[in-house]
């Protein structure tokens, strides 16, 4: 193991040189980093060309540029060490600058990232089980149509229809949604969930009928309650979903006939639901650091509490209830954000137009951390579903493949044989075994995602790591480019590192050596 971690440390040195390296040269011949100044008509413009090129060595050749660069670049490397990655043409330190642009685009991929593996994998692990099925066929209609969808048409498309729209019909004081929407939500809603649905006919028509009339009660009870303009769980909505947690992920990854995981996951749900009363004077008073401490301290005493119940099946009811402990609190957090919406609303910057369309923050807003938060959401909240449903597509196509041909092979057959429940075979063989492909594709798309979603950043005009790079070649600004290609490239190798263990464990026959 340590043998295998060093050659693949001194590997990734090697190829960060050579990259390095091509990407300065190239980088530093592909413009004319003094145009600017010599198209002035500044009296001394003269004095500040002199001055740019002494400050930023531009009288010496890129490839010799290039070793004082990686010097100073070398020290980012190593602790304690200066990180000096030099300055951009306003000489500015590209160390003051990648911060904010990392952020940006952390902010605006992370999320994104995580929804479209999840959503993708769950809609084709679905679409394999009922292949061939009219959700079969819907979900690969919608997975090439969002795969061919272009992004910055994605990007337009949400301004209008969910920006300016929605804020239209908040401001305009009716926020009810009206019978043919109410209708055709119902019946879209009823559909899907018929073709979930295995069986004949008249199980079908059941489940379409329960689903569209339970739809349609759901969305007359939000017109009602003025929802939109005063959202919110309550006590007894964050029950029914905290006691719908609690049955799904245990009929999911452990079954009901595991009642030390029934009783592990309900006993995660009470310690949540108890938290929704026991915290509320806390969280007017909350940062994010609080938050993330009761998130561990979740975490830690579900923790405990599967280790107690466990039994027998010990990891089993341990992951069962962690899972339903963050999933409940989520729900709680979730709750107390609603909390904050109509004073966010009502806020004169916001003037009940909350869906942003571009922009990281709005300027002028304050407040505490549950009213920042919810700007910070109402910003990215565009950008990240465009990314979502780009890669969402490419997830639901792999997933698919993936699981239908693992459902093909020998053990899985011999699992069956033995008596084993379907879910059993899906979740403790089929699905482990299905995710070693898409570890690969993870591993690949998150460089790409962090190197910044460059029509994305413009079009919602986010200062991420795009726009950086865009900008910055723009005027042939070597030293940011750089700064942007180091970042992208470590996040790289250490995502595929990442990947070549996870290998190890998902599938017990490869070794790490």
């Amino acid at each position: 193991m340590l043998s295998f971690i060093v050659r693949r440390i001194l590997a990734s040195i090697l190829t960060l040189l050579v990259a390095s390296f091509l990407m300065y040269v190239l980088a530093a011949n592909s413009g004319n980093p003094l145009q600017d100044l010599q198209g002035s008509n500044a009296p001394n413009a003269q004095l500040l060309i002199g001055q740019r090129i002494e400050r930023l060595s531009l009288d010496v050749p890129p490839p010799l540029r290039w070793f004082g660069w990686i010097a100073g670049a070398a020290g980012c490397l190593v602790p304690f060490a200066t990180c000096d990655l030099g300055t951009d043409l306003n000489y500015t330190p590209v160390t003051a600058l990648l911060p904010g642009a990392v952020a940006s685009t952390v902010r605006l991929v992370s999320a994104s990232t995580i929804l479209a593996i999840i959503f993708g994998i769950i809609t084709g692990i679905v679409s394999a089980l009922r292949q061939y099925s009219a959700f079969d066929f819907g979900m690969t209609f919608v997975s090439f149509f969002l795969y061919s969808l272009p992004s910055f048409l994605a990007a337009v498309l949400l301004k209008e229809f969910i920006a300016i729209d929605f804020n239209n019909w908040l401001s305009s004081g009716d926020s009810s949604f009206g019978i043919v929407p109410t209708v055709v939500i119902a019946l879209v809603i009823a559909f899907i969930m018929q073709a979930l649905v295995a069986g004949d006919l008249r199980k079908r028509l059941i489940s379409f009928v329960i689903a569209g009339a339970a739809t349609a009660a759901l969305l007359t009870y939000l017109d009602a309650s003025n929802w939109f303009q005063q959202p919110g769980l309550g006590a007894v909505g964050l029950l029914l979903l905290i006691g719908g947690t609690v049955f799904a992920a245990t009929a999911v990854m452990a079954g009901f006939g595991n009642r030390r995981a029934l009783i592990g996951a309900s006993v995660a749900g009470v310690l949540a639901y108890a938290s929704y009363f026991v915290l509320q004077g806390l969280f007017a008073i909350s940062t994010v650091w609080t938050i993330g401490i009761l998130g561990l301290a979740t975490l830690a005493v579900c923790f405990v509490a599967g280790w107690l119940i466990g039994g027998p099946d010990r990891g089993q009811v341990i992951r069962v209830t962690m899972l339903v402990g963050f999933l409940s609190s989520l729900l709680v957090v979730a709750d107390r954000y609603m909390q904050a919406w109509p004073a966010y609303l009502a806020s004169p910057r916001i003037n009940n137009r909350p869906i942003a369309t571009v922009g990281e923050q709005t300027v002028g807003l304050s407040g505490d951390m549950w009213l920042t938060g919810l700007d910070t959401f109402t910003h990215f909240l565009l950008p990240t579903i465009s990314l979502t449903l780009i890669s969402f597509a490419g997830y639901t196509r792999y997933a698919r493949a993936g699981l239908l041909e693992v459902l093909n092979q020998d053990y899985i057959r011999t699992a069956r044989a033995k008596g084993l429940t379907e879910r059993t075979v899906i979740t403790r063989h089929a699905f482990r075994n299905m995710l070693i492909p898409i570890t690969t594709i993870v591993a690949a798309d998150i460089g790409v995602l962090l190197g910044g979603a460059l029509i994305t950043e413009r079009i919602f005009a986010i200062s991420g790591m795009g726009a950086l790079f865009n900008i910055s070649l723009g005027r042939v600004d070597v030293n940011p480019i750089m700064g942007y290609f180091l970042v992208i490239a470590i996040t790289a190798i250490l995502f595929n590192f990442l990947a070549d263990l996870s290998y190890a464990l998902l599938d017990p026959r490869v070794r790490v050596k």
